[in-house]
């Protein structure tokens, strides 16, 4: 198959840790390289960010990044992307259109993210492509939790519903998620596959702890806890923090906690705004002494910092996969997640980790306590994790997953197209005709 996965403001060429790169970036990336590595050959279409990107690059055997011009050649915040749309999807569309006139058509679109959705419209419609939608966050579930700090307009949902309607099939990448787009977004269940996020087996493995530790310079007797992300509120570092001061004196003072993550390698309140909250939040809690903002580091330094651990925590508001925790099984490390959207899949509460509420300190505090007390079960739930994520969440498992519902939406197309021209369009369809345009 030739695909076009489009990826509107997660390239899979960026550096990761800032505001808006994250896991849709890693998703691409590896998903991208393991679909080639089956035989595909995949252009992933991005939004150029600096004028000098060249339009094609290559960066993978049998993958190619595609820069299209659509608003100012900046980084801009995602939220703010929505006005140009219209200018990726025409261009989308030309690419597309040129490809098929020179017999080197693609088989099917998979956006990634609402825009890249709504972008995608065009080209699928005009082109007769089916369309695969990975919608990786829904617009209602992110005002549910996020109420006023939103910054997508209302007009999301309305977008989100058609695209639900449009597309020939919707990856959900968790029971949560396909339960959200089922009763939120009246998602078809047979339209939906349940494909989770994964690992690369390559990148993640165990390293000695004690060698980890010398590497970085993590005291060797303390016990370690790790949060690695994006440093935004909604990823629950808060939590952690205040977990930390509520565990007794003598156990808080063996813990020592690393946060990795920010826009820059030198932790910078200015270049970071979450960064002077959390770094309050620890004064005010008494563990300041205790918390290292490490900043941002590469991927080929994660390896190391989820082995140095004792244990991972991600307990964010909501999320969802998560692709962090899955990583730190992979390094067989324990996770404590939050008991929310793809953490509660892949974490098994008392076999991999604990689950516990988000927004609770104390309930997180009273479970790293347990491990505290009882480092063998610890290192039990590490190994456990560790098979768990070598069996079920390896990227080259997700993508034979992708490629049987990127055939699925083949097969299923020309019936597809079919019902749309006989039914009378929607009011959202209607709506949306200039955007995707």
């Amino acid at each position: 198959m030739r695909i076009a996965m489009v990826s509107e403001h997660a390239s899979p060429l960026a550096d990761l840790g800032g505001v808006d790169c994250g896991g849709q970036n890693v998703y691409v990336r590896h998903v991208a390289r393991q679909l080639a590595r089956l035989g595909h050959r995949v252009d992933v279409f991005t939004r150029r960010e600096r004028p000098w990107d060249p339009e094609v690059v290559p960066f993978d055997s049998g993958c190619r990044v595609v820069h299209v011009p659509a608003g100012p050649a900046a980084v801009l915040p995602k939220e703010a992307l929505l006005p140009h749309m219209h200018a990726f999807g025409r261009h989308l569309l030309n690419h597309c259109a040129r490809a098929q006139a020179s017999g080197d058509a693609y088989n099917v679109i998979h956006a990634n993210f609402f825009m890249s959705g709504l972008a995608s419209l065009a080209a699928s419609t005009r082109l007769n492509l089916p369309l695969v939608m990975t919608f990786h966050a829904l617009g209602r579930v992110r005002r549910l939790h996020q109420g006023s700090a939103d910054g997508f307009p209302d007009a999301r949902f309305a977008i989100e519903e058609t695209l639900v309607q449009r597309a020939d099939r919707v990856i959900a990448e968790c029971p949560q998620d396909q339960a959200d787009l089922e009763t939120l977004y009246r998602a078809r269940p047979e339209q939906i596959d349940v494909v989770p996020c994964g690992f690369d087996a390559g990148e993640f493995a165990p390293i000695d702890r004690a060698q980890a530790r010398r590497r970085l310079g993590v005291p060797a007797d303390a016990f370690v806890v790790l949060q690695l992300g994006r440093m935004v509120a909604r990823k629950g570092v808060d939590n952690v923090i205040e977990a930390i001061g509520e565990l007794p004196a003598d156990a808080r003072k063996r813990v020592r906690l690393y946060v990795v993550g920010g826009n820059t390698v030198v932790p910078d309140v200015a270049a970071t705004p979450e960064l002077g909250r959390l770094q309050a939040i620890a004064e005010r809690a008494g563990v300041h002494a205790q918390t290292t903002f490490v900043g941002k580091r590469g991927r080929a330094d994660l390896r190391t910092w989820y082995s140095a651990c004792d244990v991972f925590v991600s307990t964010p508001w909501y999320e969802p996969f998560g692709i962090t925790p899955v990583e730190a099984m992979a390094c067989g490390r324990a996770v404590i997640g939050a008991d929310v959207g793809g953490i509660r899949s892949t974490v098994r509460h008392e076999r991999t980790g604990f689950l516990v509420p988000p927004k609770d300190p104390q309930a997180l505090a009273a479970r790293l306590l347990q491990l505290i007390q009882q480092p063998e079960l610890c290192r039990e739930l590490g190994q456990a994790g560790l098979v768990r994520a070598r069996m079920l969440y390896t990227w080259l498992g997700v993508a034979g997953q992708l490629e049987r519902a990127y055939l699925k939406a083949i097969d299923s197309h020309a019936r597809a197209v079919g019902r749309m021209t006989d039914a009378a369009p929607s009011a959202n369809a209607a709506a949306l005709a200039g955007l995707a345009a």
